[in-house]
């Protein structure tokens, strides 16, 4: 499976154009690998990056160009065959092809699927709504651009951060917005009490409408939607809704190869399938991860890139590297929230700082961090980049930390992280 001296040519082929597809491909070459590399996207133009969509695209801040993981000459100057604007419709395992939308045949020496995941349907929503939008790649966001403007009226079903980077994006544009979670709080699944109640109050004094445990039971309209309307009777009239309830792993291209697939593409810890010949990675891929024993399925940035690293690797005949802490971030006003880790068997929860006050001038700077047994195994930053890179090491060095220390800000983050 390495490059070796004197072997034939070999071809690696990925499918899926996103950050991990588009960041193995670099890797490859960057590890020395000469063989032929194909990269496959279902969209047309070059590879981009997904998450200024939420953002600085709706707001016109930035340009294609600037979208752009990589220049166009790039790819013909690293001979990485891009083919864009086509879909891998079939794996043959046995005969090692890879079937495309215009028929062709691409054999391959080793596959890697990076077909990522697709935004989760609202089930109440009639066919045919043409301003009921999700936001997954730059179609998406083109739509959800001409929907917001000076009073136009957006209901967001979804408090996750999809949900609240929108919102806070909607309403810089003048836009009224309204977010419908299911859940007893914002970010439910992905962040801490502290945080969501924080963030909660953060978007209210900026004028949005938060509806939390809110069931929805009808998206009404005729051939549009005009209003949401909630169990308890509450209707929400709108111009369009956003729908951002989670995320689907698009794994039908490897469940119809016959590959283990159970919430994602099932691979091993160099991002191997159960085919010796696949890999996965990024939001397709369920993984053991080695800092946490057990199989998980990230669904960020970091994390597609750290796999893409690891598979280049492998192909390439390298050393992965030692494994990475895995991290996230999300923009919403003028607030930057970075975590690293996951709060697995948290005994103890440390605020540093007091995320007080819910008006639009109250001070947004402080840290959650979650300890087990008195070691740091998530922590969650607001404007507080010293805190998460401190608590990203700390993750990292499993060394143990007094509470007391880490919640007194007199006492410096580099000197606990040292």
């Amino acid at each position: 499976m390495t490059q070796a001296a004197g072997d034939a040519p070999r071809r690696v082929v990925v499918i899926g154009a996103g950050h991990g597809g588009a960041q193995l491909v670099a890797f490859l070459r960057q590890f020395g690998f000469a063989g032929s590399i194909v990269l496959v996207g279902d969209e047309a133009g070059i590879p981009y990056q997904r998450p200024p969509l939420s953002k600085a695209w709706l707001k016109g801040e930035t340009t294609l160009d600037k979208l752009a993981m990589r220049p166009a000459s790039f790819y013909a100057e690293q001979k990485i065959e891009l083919r864009s604007g086509l879909r891998a419709e079939g794996i043959d395992t046995a005969a090692r092809q890879v079937r495309l939308s215009n028929s062709e045949q691409l054999g391959y020496d080793e596959l890697v699927l990076a077909t990522g995941s697709y935004p989760r349907a609202l089930p109440l929503v009639a066919a045919g709504l043409g301003n009921v939008l999700a936001l997954r790649a730059l179609p998406d966001a083109e739509k959800l651009r001409a929907a917001l403007a000076p009073g136009k009226r957006l209901v967001i079903v979804g408090g996750g951060f999809i949900g609240l980077e929108c919102a806070a994006t909607a309403r810089d544009l003048g836009a009224e917005v309204v977010v419908l979670e299911k859940a007893p709080r914002l970010l439910e699944r992905v962040a801490s009490a502290p945080i969501s109640q924080f963030l909660h109050r953060y978007h209210e004094a900026r004028g949005v409408t938060v509806v939390v445990d809110a069931s929805i039971t009808a998206v009404e309209g005729q051939g549009r939607a005009e209003a949401v309307r909630l169990a308890d009777g509450r209707r929400f009239a709108c111009d369009s809704v956003l729908v951002g309830i989670g995320a689907v792993p698009a794994t039908a291209l490897a469940e119809a190869a016959g590959l283990a697939c159970d919430n994602g593409v099932c691979v091993g810890a160099d991002c191997r399938s159960s085919d010796p010949h696949i890999f996965a990675i990024g939001d397709v891929a369920r993984r053991p991860h080695p800092l946490y024993g057990t199989a998980l399925r990230l669904e960020s940035v970091p994390s597609s890139l750290e796999q893409a690293r690891l598979v280049a690797a492998a192909i390439a005949g390298r050393e992965p590297g030692p494994p990475e802490v895995p991290w996230f971030w999300s923009d919403q006003y003028d607030l930057k929230l970075q975590m690293a880790g996951l709060p697995v068997a948290v005994d103890e929860v440390v605020i540093r700082g007091q995320p007080e006050g819910a008006g639009a001038e109250f001070a947004a700077k402080f840290a959650v961090f979650h300890l087990s047994q008195g070691r740091v195994t998530c922590v969650e930053a607001v404007n507080q980049p010293q805190a998460f890179m401190a608590g990203r090491k700390l993750i990292g060095s499993g060394k143990t930390v007094p509470a007391a220390r880490l919640a007194d800000p007199a006492v410096p983050l580099n000197e606990l992280a040292a």
